[in-house]
């Protein structure tokens, strides 16, 4: 059963607070959650109720942020939680219930949550943020200098609505949910949110320019808490995976000894092994269960063996190796013809031209990967049959080999607009199956004059890990949009990015292959003094 509770804060802000309890004798180890949508759904879109971790020995506390919820105060996203994470374990600490020993659980908003705290606040015993990250804009709303379209709008909108529900406004959260519903939140959102919700995190995140660092807000989280036990879980079609990997190169630099984990997940679909792991690490560190002798490597899930593969930390540092690598080559129709474009190995060079018409009133859409609308594995063969999309695919592999990293495609580029994309894929093509794999994608959005400029760009895509076998084939896709996963670029100064209008212009983008080259990067970036390259 549980109880409800409210914690006054030290400015008076009475903070919804629901306490479950074992049905055996306390004291009992605390886990702690805090959340912005509601303490009776407890994360269990991904995560155990509140009554699976009693059955196991732990006091579950579940608490409304500020603002949200049942709590008192004004919403203003993760700038208000360092305190409250704060004062919530102080208050923990003194519960009669509880033995003292605290670990931080949750994904996403409350992974966040756990991180942030005044400097000099005591930590807790272990934490296990999944699927965040610390800077607002790479790791929570932007990719390649465009902002998260679909995404980024869904979100902000729920929020909206939440606050919407507090105000008793059932005209606004109407009016939200039907756009949602109907799909009209990727050409409205923009208009909702300022009607809805003026001052929240979505909307100042669309306002700020994705290509530039000024005025985006890098949260800090204390070194004293990196040290301690943490639990990171990320999954390779989560779009905040990158901020998974900031905080263990973090964490390693402060000194501390992060488990990782990367699995077949989206942001919403984990695997089924996922609560056993957690389970694990809170027995581990909260009652003193027995350490394994892996617990301090990488885990990571192999796309294509549909495996999971364990790495020592040392060889995460390092990407596939050098010589495993691609140039481009094309006689200038790898638009039309699937045989045109080629992947060549590093010694046999590169060249040719490719032009990309990309049409705003049929953008290329997002499928599958860490951003669209269906984000997840999937095949995507019917999108390399368009027109508008450069394929560059590599002969039969003679041998085996492992991918590993994160695929960086280096091409000179210029558009006859002020204003193209690139958006990446990289797939694996099984030997002996029509079926196309996707497994990486990323994007760079490029405005203004220099557009027009013939020059090299640099598109990063999301990390990955993928054995492909003898026989196999490795493909490269290039294509001009990525809707709805990120909005249409316009081609032009006099409308911004977002939803197809009548102002987008046709553009046409010049890939110039003499240099192209497509490599591996590591998963981690450690500068040699320890501390993690921002």
């Amino acid at each position: 059963m549980f109880a409800d509770h409210n914690l006054i804060t030290g400015d008076g802000v009475a903070l919804a607070s629901r306490l479950w309890r074992p049905d055996e004798p306390g004291p009992w180890p605390c886990l702690l959650m805090r959340q912005p949508y509601g303490k009776a759904i407890a994360s269990t879109v991904t995560l155990p109720h509140p009554e699976w971790w009693c059955r196991h020995g732990f006091m579950v506390l579940v608490q409304d942020v500020r603002g949200q919820g049942d709590s008192d105060g004004v919403f203003e996203g993760f700038s208000q939680e360092a305190r409250d994470t704060a004062t919530t374990l102080e208050w923990i600490r003194n519960h009669p219930d509880c033995n003292g020993r605290i670990g931080l659980y949750g994904f996403s908003y409350q992974g966040l949550t756990q991180l942030l705290a005044p400097e000099d606040s005591l930590p807790p015993d272990c934490m296990a943020p999944a699927m965040c990250g610390l800077d607002e804009q790479t790791h929570w709303s932007c990719e390649g200098g465009a902002h998260w379209w679909h995404l980024g709008l869904g979100w902000g909108l729920q929020l909206a609505a939440l606050q919407a529900r507090r105000r008793g406004d059932q005209s606004a959260w109407g009016e939200i949910r039907e756009s949602l519903e109907s799909g009209r939140y990727l050409r409205d959102g923009p208009d909702l949110l300022e009607r809805h919700d003026p001052n929240g995190m979505a909307l100042r995140w669309l306002k700020l320019p994705a290509d530039q660092a000024d005025g985006w807000k890098h949260h800090h989280s204390p070194r004293s808490w990196l040290r301690r036990p943490l639990l990171l879980l990320g999954g390779w079609w989560d779009p905040h995976l990158r901020g998974v990997l900031d905080l263990a190169e973090r964490s390693r630099a402060a000194g501390g000894s992060p488990e990782l984990h990367i699995g077949p997940a989206t942001h919403l679909q984990w695997w089924p092994q996922s609560s056993a792991l957690l389970l694990n690490f809170f027995r581990r560190h909260l009652q003193d269960l027995a350490a394994a002798d892996d617990a301090e490597l990488l885990r990571l899930w192999d796309q294509g063996s549909d495996q999971w593969v364990d790495l020592p930390w040392m060889v995460a540092g390092n990407p596939t190796p050098d010589a495993i690598g691609w140039h481009l080559a094309s006689d200038g129709l790898a638009c039309l013809d699937p045989d045109d474009g080629r992947l060549l190995k590093l010694s046999e060079g590169s060249g040719g031209t490719v032009t990309v018409v990309h049409d705003p009133w049929r953008p290329v859409p997002a499928v599958g990967g860490h951003l669209s609308p269906s984000a997840g594995p999937c095949d995507r063969s019917s999108i390399d049959q368009r027109s508008d999309v450069a394929l560059f695919t590599s002969a039969p592999l003679q041998e085996s080999m492992v991918l590993r990293g994160r695929p960086v495609l280096s091409c000179e580029a210029s558009a006859d607009q002020p204003g193209f994309d690139l958006s990446v894929t990289l797939s694996r093509l099984p030997a002996g199956s029509t079926t196309t794999q996707q497994l990486s994608t990323g994007l760079l959005r490029v405005l203004g004059d220099r557009a027009r400029q013939s020059e090299e760009r640099c598109v990063e895509l999301q990390p990955m890990l993928a054995s492909f076998q003898a026989g196999d084939r490795v493909r490269l896709s290039i294509a001009g949009a990525a809707w709805p996963a990120v909005g249409v670029n316009p081609g032009t100064l006099d409308h911004l990015c977002g939803a197809p209008h009548f102002r987008c212009q046709v553009i046409s983008i010049a890939l110039q292959l003499k240099s192209a080259r497509l490599q591996m990067e590591s998963f981690l970036m450690l500068h040699n003094d320890g501390t993690p390259a921002d």
